[in-house]
């Protein structure tokens, strides 16, 4: 079976080029035999500069061309040496002598035809892998342990608008933010210690001073001695994949506030209902119009409420703040409520202490609201709804302290077929009515926070549902932090 991954470059030699070769080899014998004899140096040991000859030739023509100089070789020794040396009739020991020559000869040969067939495999796997660097969309570069940039693609060039002589030379850190300066000495060092740091997202800064969101790799560079010489880099730009996600993210927000009206709505009608009320008996007992004036403030409160909830599922954060999580679980449980009661879903929370973390609530609230709707779709029957949030801590890795939040439901569960797929983004279960992005988006948004979701399900009739559980630190590293 022939291999699929034949050389792109295959030589096939033209029979002048064969005749050319062959005839090299004949020039080559007689070109030794006139050293020879010009050579009285020579004549005490003829075979050195006839196998040197024979190394020659099958180093830069070919195995055939040096078997020819062999045996061509070993005519010059036979006739135009051993015969005027010794006389007409050559004596056993020089036909051994010549049998030897030529064994030797043709063993030398094929090492020599081998050795340069392994160099030229070698140079041309180094050209074409150089070609595809050279043309590779990827930025690539390497850079000495000193951080001094010693290569530079055509991909680098379009990401970062230096040329290769313009960057080469220069310290790779200028492609570095400010506040990315610890980030890359923490690369470095890893890179020092022979480490390869796989893909993470960071940023780094072009030509022109303008942020750009890479995926970013590095691996360290060692010579043929295995010593380490610098290291290599592999850029790839995704603004373009981040702006899109940004705009899928504030649009899946927005489906959600507008799945949200209903519920407000519900939830602004009785203390609208209440105020209506108030008012009216306010205007009829004026004995105790203070008591029903503080009880319309009561209400009022209670709308100011439900607006701020609302808000806090499109309002963005550019940077974390404290937040109780428990409460903002409250707050998503409150809106949800009615809808809740009216498919007679039961809910058993379950609150620990000290629930504060840093993090982003917008996106805290998009996450839990997410996972209570997939929990209420999937009970269409009435079920069970449970809530934990607690005080946790990792059970592996760095043992980080934070919040550990569960919702299990006692739904359909998701089967077999669709659990590995649904934190991709279009996935979607419910056909016509889901969008395919929520639990998309809130594996991302946990992932800010730098925490983690797992999922539980069974499929059983009678025994079936679905538990998520949600890990959030105690504080994000940052919007783009990455694990070591």
């Amino acid at each position: 079976m022939k291999s699929r991954y034949n050389s792109i470059y295959k030589f096939e030699p033209r029979w002048s080029d064969r005749v050319a070769w062959y005839g090299s080899a004949l020039a080559a014998s007689a070109l030794s035999w006139c050293i020879w004899w010009l050579s009285p140096v020579m004549h005490q040991d003829p075979f050195v500069i006839f196998i040197l000859a024979v190394v020659f030739t099958a180093r830069f023509f070919g195995f055939g061309p040096a078997v020819l100089c062999t045996f061509s070789s070993a005519l010059v020794l036979d006739y135009s040496m051993f015969r005027q040396t010794f006389g007409a009739a050559v004596s056993g020991n020089e036909f051994q002598r010549l049998g030897v020559f030529i064994l030797i000869s043709v063993f030398v040969a094929g090492l020599a035809r081998q050795r340069s067939r392994a160099e030229t495999e070698a140079d041309e796997a180094r050209r074409q892998m150089a070609a595809i660097v050279a043309s590779s969309e990827d930025a690539i570069a390497s850079f000495t342990v000193d951080g001094i940039v010693t290569s530079w693609n055509r991909g680098a060039e379009t990401l970062f608008g230096y040329t290769a002589d313009e960057i080469i030379g220069r310290p790779i850190s200028v492609l570095v933010p400010p506040d990315r300066l610890e980030e890359f000495a923490t690369d470095l060092g890893r890179l020092t210690r022979e480490q390869h740091v796989p893909s993470y997202q960071t940023e780094r800064i072009d030509k022109d001073g303008t942020r750009v969101t890479v995926l970013l790799s590095l691996s360290p560079l060692r010579n043929d001695q295995g010593k380490l010489v610098g290291a290599s880099a592999i850029a790839r730009d995704i603004s373009s994949q981040k702006r899109t996600e940004e705009v899928l993210r504030r649009n899946e927000r927005l489906v959600t506030a507008g799945r949200l009206t209903a519920a407000i709505a519900h939830e602004i009608k009785n203390p609208l209902e209440a105020l209506t009320n108030l008012i009216y008996l306010a205007r009829q007992d004026t004995a105790g119009r203070d008591e029903y004036l503080q009880r319309a403030e009561h209400e009022i409160g209670r709308l100011d409420s439900i607006a701020q909830q609302a808000l806090g599922f499109v309002r963005e954060t550019s940077s974390p703040e404290q937040m109780d999580t428990g409460k903002i679980l409250d707050e998503v449980v409150q809106l949800y409520l009615r809808k809740l009661q009216a498919k007679h879903i039961t809910i058993e929370k379950e609150s620990g202490e000290f629930l504060e973390i840093v993090g982003y609530p917008g996106e805290l609230r998009q996450v839990f609201a997410n996972l209570l709707l997939n929990a209420i779709d999937s009970m269409q029957s009435g079920g069970r709804l449970r809530l934990r949030v607690v005080r946790a801590r990792e059970w592996s890795g760095d043992r980080r302290s934070g919040v550990r939040v569960t919702v299990a439901d006692t739904g359909n569960g998701i089967s077999a077929k669709d659990l590995p797929h649904i934190f991709e983004p279009f996935y979607t279960t419910k056909r016509d009515q889901g969008t395919g992005l929520g639990l998309w988006l809130a594996y991302g948004a946990v992932q800010k926070h730098a925490g983690w979701m797992r999922v539980a399900t069974r499929t059983t009739a009678g025994a079936s549902g679905t538990v998520f559980a949600v890990f959030l630190p105690d504080s994000p590293a940052s919007a783009s932090s990455r694990a070591a």
